[in-house]
């Protein structure tokens, strides 16, 4: 088990050693989205989060130009799953405006684009013994985020969940817990995160969160340059911490060392460290 309260540095280092045992897969073919079906049933079935129908389980978004589905496995097994939507104001797409309209168009007819995850799913007998599971998966929405220089990610959630999304992702609140959600069975709420905002701090508490511009190419890249998509996709966020703390080291050593020539004097270099 993993103990949070131990401290953020020795929380994310038993994270980061267990995201090396991860590899992530973007679901295109119609067998892995069976997959992802099965494991979807399985997450829904436990929470009754949705009246269990086939169309439930694997719907038309699902196949939308601007959807992403992604698997993530464990030494090989598939533990969660997840759908991103990059929501712009000329494709608004979004299973999170199906429920609340009003507020996403006001992000998007104020210009901005937004990343949507959805349909998070994961194995419930695993999750029991992995609690880290949130964490792996919700890093794709951080990847993607960045990806589509996006300018807010969504949350809709059920309340009891809203904690972790203000604690890691330091989400506001954007409409306040309600039942009667469209088609889910569940009390809901609606979050957002300024991507901008927290992005720095995000990434130095918890590091794994990071990753490097060809992790985010083949998760995301589509079009005829894209070339063809990798079955599994590796994490890079160890590589990527370490060059962000090289980068730290270097930024913090140029402010020592010069500028105005009184940075040493004035302990101004030490606000040049990256996050």
């Amino acid at each position: 088990m993993l103990d949070h309260a131990a401290g953020e540095g020795n929380f994310s280092r038993k994270l980061m050693d267990l995201l090396d045992r991860v590899e992530y897969r973007r679901v295109e073919s119609t067998e892995d989205m069976e997959e992802v079906a099965r494991i979807r049933y399985k997450a829904y079935k436990m929470a009754d989060i949705l009246t269990l129908k086939g169309t439930t389980l694997i719907d038309d978004i699902d196949y939308d130009s601007h959807a992403y589905n992604f698997g993530v496995y464990f030494e090989e097994r598939l533990i969660s799953t997840v759908r991103i939507h990059h929501v712009t104001p000329d494709h608004r797409v979004s299973s999170t405006r199906s429920v609340y309209p009003e507020e996403i168009d006001a992000f998007l007819d104020a210009g901005m684009s937004l990343i949507d995850p959805v349909r998070f799913a994961a194995d419930p007998a695993i999750m029991r013994e992995m609690p880290a599971i949130p964490y792996f998966t919700l890093r794709i929405a951080t990847m993607a985020t960045d990806y589509f220089n996006a300018d807010r990610v969504l949350q809709l959630v059920s309340p009891q969940h809203s904690a972790f999304y203000k604690r890691v992702f330091l989400a506001n609140t954007i409409v306040e817990p309600r039942k009667n959600c469209g088609k889910y069975n569940i009390e809901l709420t609606l979050m957002s995160t300024d991507a901008n905002a927290i992005r720095s701090d995000l990434y130095r508490r918890y590091p794994f969160f990071q990753s490097e511009a060809f992790e985010r190419r083949m998760m995301f890249e589509r079009g005829p340059n894209a070339g063809f998509t990798p079955l599994t996709i590796l994490p890079t966020a160890r590589f990527a911490s370490q060059q962000s703390r090289l980068a730290a080291a270097s930024n913090a050593n140029q402010g020592l060392m010069g500028g105005s020539g009184n940075g040493l004097r004035n302990g101004g270099g030490r606000n040049g460290r990256a996050g």
